[in-house]
């Protein structure tokens, strides 16, 4: 009798302390695993008479249900109380103030990109697409820069090999359109083109392009005077002005530099250090697709005329915002970039 009363207030003493499963467990099998305490004490029973045997049985079992009981119990409040713990540190406190999550917004050059495209899309355009590594025949020779022709040199080329390269314009998807689409055609080629430019106020050896072309009977060059003008007009506002000078690229004839009336001063020219005092920015090159680019395209330039006109998308984001220098674009610094958000960044 002092063994299992003994045992008894050890065990429940011991349990009392248990601060986990382990330990549960650790006592259980002490207590009444197969070498615990109280199998022991049921093999001596051997030694008992048959008298005694009944009674002192049923105390051990007694015992026995009173320790799993509480082992039991103890395990219950042990997983209830790891289970309320984490409940209590994943609870979500919604009265109390969020954490503000800055909004990001498009980059100007995007937002800029996204404009014209939408100005050309309304005038009927489709927006084509092409390789940023090109071919020399797409690049350059149909667009009637045979090799070593000198106008290649106005466009320092980043060569893979003699006859891969990145392309330096937007061009070559012009070329690969007309080859695969009989007229008329209306499209737009925006993208990323790449010239062996060392990066300065103006430059950059990467840098956005939009071009268009048109090819259709009848075409003429008022038709590219109006969808110039109702571009500048949506771009840089109501009543910029155009204006048209002579010009040479190997790809149109005739061809012409168009500049725009500042969008700084009016076109004042007024101490305006945008125009510098000319009261006008050059913005694009533009002009009649050449004949013998239609003929090498597989186009009959007796019976369709198109133009051809492409657009710096640096140059018009700098002009539209009165930023001095290309480099900024890139930059990415949050500063500059909120002024084009609504402070968003």
């Amino acid at each position: 009798m002092d063994a299992l009363t003994s045992i008894r207030e050890q065990s429940l003493e011991a349990l009392e302390s248990a601060a986990s499963e382990a330990e549960i467990e650790q006592l259980r099998v002490r207590i009444l695993g197969r070498k615990g305490e109280l199998t022991a004490i049921l093999r001596g029973m051997g030694q008992m008479s048959a008298e005694e045997r009944p009674a002192f049985g049923q105390k051990v079992n007694a015992l026995r249900e009173e320790i799993e009981s509480a082992l039991q119990e103890k395990s219950a409040a042990l997983e209830s109380a790891q289970k309320g713990a984490r409940i209590k540190a994943e609870t979500l406190d919604i009265s109390v103030p969020g954490t503000a999550q800055p909004l990001g917004a498009a980059h100007p050059l995007m937002s800029t990109m996204g404009k014209m495209v939408k100005t050309f899309v309304r005038m009927g355009f489709s927006v084509e697409e092409g390789p940023e590594i090109e071919l020399d025949r797409f690049n350059f020779e149909l667009l009637n820069m045979p090799k070593n022709h000198p106008a290649r040199d106005a466009q320092d080329t980043l060569y893979f090999s003699e006859n891969i390269l990145l392309r330096t314009h937007t061009s070559p998807v012009q070329a690969r359109t007309m080859l695969k689409q009989k007229p008329p055609i209306r499209i737009i080629c925006p993208g990323r083109v790449y010239r062996a430019d060392e990066l300065d106020l103006t430059h950059s050896p990467a840098f956005i392009q939009c071009e268009g072309l048109v090819i259709d009977e009848g075409i003429t060059m008022a038709d590219l005077k109006g969808t110039l003008a109702v571009f500048a007009s949506e771009v840089f506002g109501e009543g910029v002005r155009l204006r048209f000078r002579p010009s040479f690229f190997p790809f149109t004839e005739p061809s012409a530099e168009v500049d725009v009336s500042c969008p700084a001063c009016g076109g004042s020219g007024e101490n305006c250090r945008v125009c510098k005092g000319t009261g006008w920015v050059e913005v694009l090159g533009a002009g009649m697709v050449n004949p013998r680019v239609l003929e090498m395209c597989g186009i009959d330039s007796a019976k369709y005329t198109g133009f051809a006109f492409g657009i710096g998308v640096e140059r018009t984001a700098m002009l539209k915002y009165n930023v001095p220098d290309m480099r900024l674009f890139y930059e990415n610094d949050r500063r500059f970039l909120a002024q084009f958000s609504k402070g968003r960044l």
